[in-house]
């Protein structure tokens, strides 16, 4: 399968909005707290096609997954519970979605390593991310690729799992 990873454009926000909401379907099916309190919604996407920091993951030009890629942008980041493993610029992936019928091939693993493409290309070295505690599968993910535990974030009186991966200059992981 060849998978492309790009920015969103306004006309796909009901593909978008789809997977994220099946995404939403399958956090309460698991028994999860996290998507079940109105966030995300087509408002969040809309300002992150906005922003220009939505971004789709492809494959034959169709949409198969969602996430947005974010440089530096995080103000609960700042706060953390915890400490960060570096100082400096950083990416936060946040909103990563795939739809249904792609699930369990790895490709949350993939838009993880887009995003770290992204950020190098960026010159920046630091891939930061959140999931909540009763998400064993983003869990699992970002262990697999290489992210370490580095404390709590909070959003919307809510405890999440903070982790970051520092990046090797212009080597792949």
């Amino acid at each position: 399968m060849k998978l492309q990873f790009r920015k969103a454009v306004p006309e796909e926000i009901p593909v978008i909005w789809e997977i994220l909401q099946q995404a939403i379907r399958r956090r309460k099916s698991d028994g999860s707290n996290q998507w079940q309190d109105g966030y995300p919604n087509r408002d969040v996407v809309q300002g992150d096609i906005d922003r220009g920091v939505g971004f789709v993951l492809t494959t034959n030009d169709a949409i198969i997954g969602y996430s947005a890629v974010i440089i530096n942008d995080e103000p609960e980041y700042a706060r953390i519970r915890g400490r960060w493993n570096t100082n400096g610029d950083f990416v936060v992936i946040h909103r990563i979605a795939i739809s249904d019928g792609y699930l369990g091939q790895g490709l949350a693993g993939e838009i993880l390593n887009f995003a770290a493409d992204f950020a190098r290309s960026k010159g920046i070295y630091s891939l930061r991310a959140d999931t909540n505690y009763d998400n064993p599968a983003m869990l699992r993910t970002f262990l697999k690729l290489g992210f370490v535990y580095c404390g709590e974030v909070y959003f919307r009186g809510s405890a999440r799992l903070a982790y970051e991966k520092v990046l090797k200059d212009g080597a792949p992981d």
